[in-house]
């Protein structure tokens, strides 16, 4: 199972979060506001995946997020037809804990999605090893895999733990709070899981360089 934190470590949770919000909150000052990154530029043409269209949020939905930049597109694979919903939600600056990624294990259930399996994998990519969360969730007579993790200017985090550590990390030594979360669903067919899995996984291997590339470092 992904990022559960050991019985010992749970009772020092709260703790952690408030020195957490407080250390972050007092380097306000001194942080490192990068600029927003063009997401709306990001490419139509992936290796062999193409746009099929782009999704708008909800205004509701956008403004309960509190995301600065945000990117919600499908992609068809055009050598199978497949199809994957890219989504990004890039956020300058978590100071003050207002606008901070909302994690998929929270919105998933809360949309009607239950989740049936979690873990984390590892993706190998021309960029590095990207490590990732996988949810299997169902929703009445709809099944999908999702992929999701946290990309920051000097790593992508697959943990939830892990990402407020790192976020208390960067604050303190970079000056800086920006991050993004990316997530991949593919819906699961005749071909099950396994490869709803390989498809959302390919899609993670090809985006992976681009968002190096195209997110503030």
């Amino acid at each position: 199972m992904g990022d559960i934190m050991p019985d010992g470590l749970r009772a020092f949770a709260p703790a952690f979060l408030a020195v957490q919000t407080l250390l972050v909150y007092f380097g306000a000052g001194r942080e490192h506001l990068p600029a927003p990154p063009a997401l709306s530029q990001f490419p139509a043409q992936i290796e062999q995946w193409s746009e099929l269209r782009e999704d708008p949020l909800d205004p509701d939905v956008a403004n309960a997020l509190h995301a600065d930049q945000t990117l919600n597109r499908i992609y068809v694979l055009r050598s199978e037809g497949s199809l994957a919903s890219l989504f990004l939600a890039w956020f300058q600056t978590q100071q003050g804990g207002l606008r901070q990624p909302h994690s998929p294990k929270v919105c998933l259930p809360a949309s009607g999605w239950v989740p049936e399996a979690s873990g984390e994998m590892s993706i190998d990519t021309p960029a590095g090893s990207l490590n990732v969360n996988r949810y299997v969730v169902v929703n009445h007579s709809e099944r999908a895999v999702v992929l999701y993790w946290y990309q920051t200017p000097h790593r992508a985090i697959a943990g939830e733990w892990a990402s407020k550590f790192w976020l208390l990390a960067d604050s303190l030594y970079e000056h800086r709070t920006d991050t993004a979360l990316v997530r991949i669903v593919v819906w699961s067919a005749a071909g099950g899981d396994r490869a709803a899995t390989e498809t959302a996984a390919l899609m993670a291997r090809n985006i992976y360089p681009l968002l190096r590339q195209q997110l503030p470092q």
